[in-house]
């Protein structure tokens, strides 16, 4: 679903589940994103992970943002998943 531009900080804009079934170090799970946008990746409790905006949405400027979640465990070496993201923006009357 689009979120509004005028949206504020912190909205929640995707929930991400990471799962590592390794023991030790190779079962510890990091995520972050790849691209620019104005968005951040928030820890939850249970190994689920929420990507919110970290700024204001400016329609105007971008009408979609497209990052990728990348999880990394600490295994030696590190194994990595990506999975894409778009954000699409919806225009606010700005009149």
């Amino acid at each position: 679903s689009p979120v509004p531009e005028d949206a504020p900080a912190g909205t929640v804009v995707a929930l991400v589940n990471v799962n590592d079934p390794d023991s030790g170090d190779n079962g510890q799970v990091s995520c972050e994103l790849s691209g620019e946008a104005p968005l951040s990746v928030v820890a939850s409790p249970g190994g689920s992970y929420k990507v919110v905006t970290a700024s204001a949405l400016d329609r105007e400027q971008a009408a979609e943002h497209r990052v990728s979640v990348v999880a990394r465990d600490r295994g030696s070496p590190a194994l990595s998943s990506r999975a894409s993201l778009v954000l699409e923006v919806s225009d606010v009357n700005d009149n």
